[in-house]
């Protein structure tokens, strides 16, 4: 097979309508077909309804509106010929075994020959699919199970039978990975594959069991969130996210094709409230809510959480649990007595022995099932990790008391552990006992890997830095959150001297779940509560010279972000030579949102970009309100390719779409720069002075009188103007960085001084957003 340069998807639905969005996102045009309404005087009513509601929908489908028009909406009466134009065709029609041979009996009448065609079915196996269909066809055909939403959702799992041209799936996965981003899952041809068929059986033993033990929701997800490695949402939470209408529907198909010994089974039970819920338009955050709403009577915004007994919405109440706090670790929470403990077991104990059990059915691999969880489910740590926390004897101990089968590959771990490290090495336990050495996928790089067969070069209490070989070293933040605090400035300081005198080239990249929140606001909170304002502006100064350094030092920096790079995390991207970016990053400089300017730097950066972006009329006016209008509402790139619309990405800057292949970007990148580099030159800027400023605070004012910025937002907005403007220097006036950052120091000290913006920095700290004050 070539490579994928165009697809079609089949089924303009939710899932198949954010297929065709994700493809786009990835620069391939798609074909989005469905059948033609009834009646309609627009043909292609169906697909083109879909496209204009992905264009609205949050969180985006696609990553930028010019995706959209990569979408080109069709209809499978009228054009259905057109399917000979691609490479790849998805079908994503509705869950029926006759309806889908019927479509693909016509669909292979008028494709290429070689051409990959899969169904995005998670019920239905692969054998039914293409019984009775021409051999050529099976060579062809596969299954990939998207999980919704598709762009934002990794795990994608594969299914091929015997007669699947292994050439034809390879090229397929590929294209999954490197352009769409996706961590491929091999599965075998069972029910559910992987995900849904242990993420369903965890869903439904966690109701039944709060249900039994007279478990309040808040409590069920407090106690199966975060101490296992879940997040937060729990149980419940999840269901309302995915909605309650597809559970009941997955659960079915499962029930119908699982055998009769399989403990699934044990797990069902009927549940009226669901049905209820789902009757009455509770089918989640999608309808009216589910087992959490948002009561809107008398203009308010009330929380409540249904009673499971009762069925009658009550205020939500944040779970009082004080013996979760002090256990240590899942193992410790298992351990608790009372209600917390058995809840914990009853959910856990079953689902992990259900997982083991899956080795040999859905995969041969345990990793891959790890894999699985943690993508599809958003688990921290997939079951067998999870198995090694808790202790496996102990595990398997338990399980038998209360009766369980232990599953073989438990039974024999003997002492054993599913994961080692071996000589720097992660290796996975097999069915067989031997051991696996895990190799990445080509051009997989991970900072994990590097670690556990290196020490760092440098370490403090807040970074530290590795070799990751070829002369290019990887700046990595540690604290909480990747919150920048004088540690991190101070080692990257040594690090621009260290890299100087023995390395070709820097990359600032880590591999939390954000690249940086911004500056500590604790740490500032704290030293403006001491009245310590000199250590405030040492840590600014501090932040500007270190930034300064990165941006003018002999040698490429590339940055890689992935997840929020906001206000210093994103100051250090527009101080570095380039970014490579992960396509879901989420750049922005917001410091205005919490009483701020940005100090390191960000303004001069964003000035210089706009004053030398062409789009822009020539003068010093323009650039200084599109910098404006930007910071001062602490505008969010929402994706990678936003943020290029913003200049917070320039066009020349990289995106990743796979998340685990960012770091060797960002190091090719790094490379690709070493010979030949010369540092930037200085920027000098030109700035409207006075009168700029004061048509910047007039605009800030007319927002203000419509209700849309507080007093507040007046105050910060005037020292921004200040700063973006250049002070009291005029058009006629150049201003060099030095000037910039002077103002920019000034204005902060000024903010940070003020009562109004210490409330936001406390807001921000107790509930993650700034008061509107």
């Amino acid at each position: 097979m070539t490579g994928i340069r165009k697809v079609a998807v089949i089924g303009a639905g939710v899932m198949g309508s954010g297929i065709a969005a994700h493809v786009a996102n990835a620069g391939v045009p798609v074909l989005l077909m469905d059948i033609v309404p009834e009646g309609a005087a627009d043909r292609n009513a169906l697909a083109k309804g879909a496209v204009a509601r992905m264009l609205k929908t949050q969180p985006a489908a696609f990553m930028s509106p010019r995706a959209a028009k990569l979408v080109e909406a069709c209809n499978i009466e009228d054009h259905l010929d057109r399917l000979a134009e691609v490479d790849w065709i998805v079908e994503v029609v509705i869950e029926r075994l006759d309806a889908k041979q019927a479509l693909y009996r016509r669909i292979d009448a008028v494709r290429k020959p070689g051409t990959a065609v899969s169904s995005n079915t998670s019920t239905i196996p692969l054998d039914a699919l293409i019984e009775g269909m021409p051999e050529a066809f099976a060579k062809d055909f596969l299954i990939t199970h998207f999980f919704n939403p598709p762009r934002y959702m990794r795990l994608l799992e594969i299914v091929t039978g015997p007669k699947t041209d292994p050439d034809l799936a390879g090229a397929v996965a590929d294209f999954a990975d490197r352009r769409l981003g996706k961590s491929v899952v091999r599965c075998k041809d069972r029910p559910g594959f992987i995900a849904n068929r242990l993420g369903i059986f965890w869903i439904q033993n966690a109701i039944a069991a709060a249900d039994d033990l007279g478990v309040p929701v808040e409590e069920a997800d407090a106690i199966m969130g975060r101490p296992f490695g879940i997040p937060k949402t729990g149980v419940f939470g999840l269901v309302d996210l995915v909605g309650l209408d597809l559970i009941p529907h997955t659960t079915k198909s499962l029930r119908a094709a699982l055998p009769e010994g399989d403990a699934f089974h044990a797990t069902y039970r009927e549940m009226p409230l669901i049905a209820t819920l789902i009757a009455e338009g509770y089918t989640g955050r999608k309808g009216k809510g589910g087992f959490y709403r948002l009561n809107r009577q008398g203009g308010q915004k009330l929380k409540e959480a249904i009673d499971l007994k009762t069925g009658v919405y009550r205020p939500s109440a944040k779970a009082d649990l004080p013996e979760l706090k002090g256990a240590k670790g899942p193992r410790a929470v298992l351990d608790l007595k009372g209600r917390t403990g058995a809840y914990a077991w009853r959910v856990i104990g079953p689902t992990l022995a259900y997982a083991a059990g899956l080795v040999g059915e859905a995969s041969d691999d345990v990793a891959a099932i790890d894999e699985a969880m943690r993508l599809g489910y958003n688990w921290k740590w997939g079951p067998f990790e999870l198995i090694d926390r808790i202790g496996g004897a102990y595990l398997a101990e338990r399980l038998a008391k209360g009766g369980t089968t232990v599953p073989p590959i438990l039974a024999g771990l003997q002492g054993k552990t599913f994961y080692r490290v071996e000589n720097g090495q992660r290796q996975v336990l097999q069915a067989d006992g031997t051991y696996k050495t895990i190799v990445r996928p080509e051009g997989v790089l991970r900072l994990e890997d590097v670690k556990l067969a290196s020490q760092p070069l440098l370490k403090n209490g807040s970074a530290a830095l590795w070799d990751i070989g070829d002369g290019v070293v990887c700046f990595e933040f540690t604290s909480q959150a990747n919150a920048l605090d004088e540690q991190i400035m101070v080692l990257l300081a040594k690090t621009i001297k260290l890299v100087k005198a023995q390395y070709k080239a820097l990359v600032v990249y880590n591999e939390g779940s954000n690249f940086s929140v911004g500056a500590n606001l604790g740490l500032a909170l704290f030293a403006a509560n001491i009245a310590a304002w000199g250590e405030i502006e040492k840590l600014v100064s501090l932040g500007q010279q270190t930034y300064g350094q990165l941006k003018y030092a002999p040698f490429p920096v590339v940055s890689a972000p992935s997840g929020m790079a906001l206000g210093g995390g994103c100051e250090i991207l527009l101080h570095s030579d380039a970014v490579q970016a992960h396509a879901e990053s989420y750049i922005g400089l917001v410091e205005a949102g919490v009483g701020l300017v940005p100090a390191w730097g960000g303004c001069k950066e964003m000035l210089a970009r706009w004053q030398a972006n062409p789009t822009l009329p020539k003068g010093p006016m323009p650039a200084t309100a599109k910098v404006f209008e930007t910071v001062s509402t602490a505008t969010v790139a929402k994706s990678a390719e936003e943020a290029r619309d913003l200049l917070f990405l320039r066009p020349a800057d990289g995106i990743t779409m796979n998340r685990d292949r960012l770091l060797a970007d960002a190091k090719a990148k790094a490379l690709s720069l070493v010979e030949g580099y010369a540092a930037p030159k200085p920027a000098t800027l030109t700035l409207p002075g006075p009168s700029g400023a004061l048509a910047l605070r007039m605009a800030a004012e007319g927002f203000a009188n419509r209700g849309i910025a507080t007093k507040h937002d007046l105050v910060v907005a005037g020292e921004l103007a200040t700063v973006l403007s250049g002070g009291e220097a005029d058009g006629l006036d150049t201003l060099d960085e030095a000037a910039i950052l002077d103002l920019e120091r000034e204005g902060f000290m000024r903010l940070v001084r003020t009562e109004a913006t210490l409330d936001r920095f406390e807001s921000v700290i107790e509930t993650g957003k700034p008061v509107r004050n």
